[in-house]
């Protein structure tokens, strides 16, 4: 295939959408583990009577159904709010239509969530705000039942056939069935794409600081297990496709070489998903024939397929800052936050993003985190442990992290709409360097129960 069309084709898919003129709108997406507080399995019943019952209550239409007949998606033509289930029924996900105002997006997933909750109840279930579901273990982590969340699991369980990956892979392959992130989709212009994909690649490590709440006992020195479970599986196969961008871009043109150095590891043929052996896009239309595996309703056969044009539809990365085909950024990296901080991811990054000349400035003149050697990737690593490094001096960690949390209260405070609000809680967290899963860890260790801040971190 052509490289000028292969060009074409990944321009027109992420960059097109960036030219056209759009006000800077939202899109929310917190997923949120379900808890059986008997501590016993999710029972997926309960899961489905409560999504019927939303259903009609809410007035929400089927957008997927999953092959045993349960919808395990529906929106609401209107709005386009959207609940499902990523990956399992014991993984909830609100996702909010977009929108402009953060009090109105906060007041639709609150009154979701509120019956979502009452009806659990009755069963001895809640959703918390947590990282990692605290009943990970005794919960049975089964994939949705339908194609594309039984191929990414069968995908994500295949590490072990890939000694030649330049990656330590952990075994928890099924980690994407009791993850929960806080994810927000803001619209982003040509002019600042990349300045916002550099700055706030360097923000990350910050980030890892504020946000954490995804303690792992298997991992027990990390308080935000999320990304090391993302990038140590088969989605970190090729490091391209997670993390950060591990060079500053410099334009657009950079961006799009970036993006061919990202590989494709999965496409469908005839309504079916085959996942193969990850490859990069600038490889992949180059081959004559790939092989990969499908289910045929009982077992996993091979295939052989040519590639087309259109497998560039299902190149999905996990980057932490993830150009979309909606002209949007995606922003990953950070956990599902108690529930009573819903917006705060959301409300933290519009800030900066009105905040961008000045966040560059102090980021790009950091000599706090900076100034020892160490790559934003690093870092970034390093702010996950529950152990700050011994490099980095405390009190000038806290100024800094401050003067962050006031430069995104600043943006928010120029939209004129009350917003700052939202980020008030990360002064707290700045000032004394904490974050919801230390203060989890440090509770249960001093006696408190993992129950207590279960229904701590769910109350709103």
């Amino acid at each position: 295939m052509r490289q000028e069309t292969i060009d074409r084709a990944i321009y027109n898919k992420y960059i097109s959408r960036t030219l056209e003129p759009r006000p800077r709108r939202i899109g929310i997406e917190i997923e949120m583990p379900v808890v059986n507080l008997a501590k016993a399995p999710v029972e997926e019943n309960v899961v489905f009577e409560m999504a019927a019952a939303f259903r009609e209550h809410f007035g929400f239409q089927p957008v997927s159904i999953d092959s045993n007949g349960q919808p395990n998606s529906m929106a609401d033509p209107v709005t386009g709010d959207d609940l499902s289930f990523d990956c399992s029924y014991s993984n909830l996900e609100l996702s909010m239509g977009k929108g402009s105002d953060l009090f109105v997006l906060k007041e639709r997933f609150e009154s979701y969530y509120r019956f979502i909750n009452r009806f659990f109840a009755e069963y001895g279930y809640t959703l918390t705000g947590m990282g990692i579901n605290p009943y990970f273990n005794i919960n049975r982590n089964q994939p949705v039942p339908n194609e594309r969340y039984r191929m990414l699991y069968h995908y994500l369980h295949s590490y072990r056939s890939h000694t030649e990956a330049p990656v330590i892979f952990h075994d928890r392959p099924d980690f994407g069935t009791f993850t929960s992130a806080s994810q927000v989709q803001i619209d982003v212009c040509h002019d600042e794409l990349i300045d916002v994909i550099n700055v706030f690649g360097l923000l990350e490590p910050y980030k890892s600081l504020l946000f954490a709440n995804s303690y792992l006992p298997e991992f027990p020195d990390l308080l935000c297990a999320r990304n090391m479970l993302w990038e140590r599986s088969m989605q970190g196969y090729n490091p391209h496709n997670v993390g950060m961008f591990e060079y500053k871009l410099r334009d657009t043109d950079d961006l799009l070489r970036y993006i061919k150095t990202q590989s494709i590891y999965c496409t469908v043929r005839d309504g079916k998903y085959i996942d193969f052996t990850p490859i990069p896009v600038i490889e992949f239309f180059d081959k004559k024939a790939i092989t990969g595996e499908y289910f045929d309703g009982n077992e996993y056969k091979q295939v052989t397929f040519s590639p087309v044009l259109e497998d560039l539809e299902y190149l999905r990365t996990f980057k932490f800052e993830d150009l979309t085909f909606r002209g949007t950024i995606e922003f990953r990296s950070s956990c599902c936050q108690p529930i009573k901080d819903s917006m705060t991811v959301a409300a933290f990054h519009i800030g900066l993003l009105e905040n961008i000349p000045a966040l560059k400035e102090l980021l790009e003149n950091d000599d706090v985190i900076y100034s020892h050697g160490y790559s934003a990737t690093e870092l970034q690593r390093e702010f996950s442990r529950r152990s700050l490094p011994t490099f980095v001096d405390k009190q000038q960690l806290s100024q800094q992290l401050t003067k962050i949390v006031s430069l995104a209260a600043e943006g928010l405070s120029k939209r004129g709409k009350g917003e700052e609000i939202f980020v008030q809680t990360l002064f707290h967290r700045a000032q004394h360097l904490t974050n919801p899963a230390k203060e989890m860890v440090e509770g249960v260790e001093a006696g408190t129960s993992m129950e207590d801040f279960i229904l701590r971190y769910a109350q709103i």
